[in-house]
């Protein structure tokens, strides 16, 4: 049996590929049977595929979406960070600092006149200004921050 490398999926996905990858983007829940029926696909090749992609890395991993306004977290921003150095801390260390507070939900290096992106989530504005205010600009190696508020999210992937 043949395990496909990372390298040999990049850009190899084929079609019976992308149509399983979709199906279980829109719902991870799905079965194998339930795959097969939208995808034309057989059973037998969706969950051989699955596994393929599963120990290739193409699939890293099956999460949970939740609804964040019934989690009481309904207020999303992004938070633009620039690096200050001398902190003892290099900006990769910075980053893995931000991914570990609470309300981060992710953390992106970026070029352009910022070098962090962070997108975080909460009640509302205020808890996120206490979020930037109190936590975040006290890592060492944060200057300074943007933040925008977002108003209405058209489309959001995971």
């Amino acid at each position: 049996m043949l395990i496909r490398t990372p390298a040999h999926f990049a850009g190899v996905l084929d079609e019976k590929d992308r149509l399983i990858l979709r199906e279980l983007r829109e719902d991870s829940k799905k079965t194998t049977k339930t795959i097969a029926e939208n995808t034309g696909i057989p059973r037998t090749t969706v969950h051989d595929r699955i596994h393929k992609m599963e120990q290739s890395g193409v699939i890293r991993r099956f999460t949970v979406v939740p609804n964040y306004e019934q989690i009481g977290e309904p207020t999303t921003a992004f938070v633009f960070i620039s690096y200050a150095g001398g902190s003892g801390a290099n900006q990769k260390e910075l980053a893995e600092q931000l991914a570990k507070l609470e309300g981060v939900y992710e953390v992106h290096m970026i070029s352009g006149d910022w070098d962090i992106l962070a997108k975080v989530r909460g009640e509302n504005v205020e808890n996120i200004g206490g979020l930037v205010t109190e936590r975040l600009r006290e890592i060492p190696g944060v200057g300074r921050t943007v933040t925008c508020a977002v108003f209405k999210t058209v489309k959001e992937e995971t």
